[in-house]
């Protein structure tokens, strides 16, 4: 099968996670760089920050129209999470290869776990706590900068289990700090993202752009606890896969 053809179908896939879920896309774009379409780690990490970062963009839009993007709770997880994306960002070149790709996938074993076992929020009113919401955010940064993940796979259980969100609310809002976690991590990678390999990253971007619309429309229709439960048993498998790689 083409690269092409393998970037066009892995676009799709990760936008309809990224619409429907919040989360994902890059979780799922870096495997599917590194075993599909050949990237190295840190290639696929620098590659998946640009992809996520213009496919929330376009996702945070959809929601955000819908009212269910909560700016103060996402600027504060955000602004906390600038710093130490930069820092991890620095750092990633340094990580070898193995290490990276363990890492990414105990990180992602663990927020699928978390997730399977959360519950619901209420349909009442969110509690803001600024002191647990800036610590969430600066971890997220962390792992955003050296992992080169938007953060949205482990920003949703944590504006779920933390802040007591809604889990449609916890969508749209976790696609705001994506973003400006990964351009907050991609301007410490600023040399390395002209020598990507456009012809494949360009297709990809485009089908998850078109992904993501498909994503948001499934989300209206699929409950948040099946969207959640689907989401971590996928997480699951690929972490489980990644690690073992990483450890043969």
């Amino acid at each position: 099968m083409s690269a092409l053809i393998l970037a066009l179908a892995a676009g799709a896939v990760i936008g309809l996670a990224l619409g429907a879920l919040g989360g994902g896309g890059s979780v799922l774009a870096v495997p599917a760089l590194i075993y599909l379409l050949g990237f190295s780690p840190v290639g696929a990490t620098t590659a998946s920050l640009v992809i996520v970062t213009l496919t929330s963009v376009t996702a945070m839009a959809a929601h955000a129209r819908d009212g269910h993007v909560r700016w103060r709770i996402g600027l504060l997880f955000a602004a906390a999470g600038i710093g130490p994306a930069m820092l991890g960002g620095a750092l990633a070149a340094h990580v070898p290869a193995a290490a990276l790709t363990a890492a990414f996938a105990v990180v992602a074993g663990a927020a699928a776990v978390r997730m399977l076992r959360s519950q619901p929020a209420d349909e009442g009113a969110v509690t803001v706590r600024p002191v647990r919401a800036a610590a969430a955010g600066a971890g997220l940064g962390a792992v955003t900068g050296v992992l080169g993940v938007g953060g949205g796979f482990l920003a949703v259980p944590a504006l779920v289990g933390v802040l007591g969100m809604r889990m449609r609310n916890a969508v749209g809002t976790s696609l705001l700090v994506i973003t400006v976690n990964s351009l907050a991590a991609l301007s410490m990678r600023a040399g390395t993202v002209e020598n990507l390999d456009w012809a494949v990253v360009g297709p990809f971007i485009a089908a998850a752009i078109l992904g993501a619309w498909d994503g948001k429309r499934l989300a209206l229709k699929v409950t948040g606890p099946t969207l959640q439960r689907i989401f971590a048993l996928v997480l699951l498998a690929v972490a489980a896969f990644m690690l073992i790689d990483a450890l043969l």
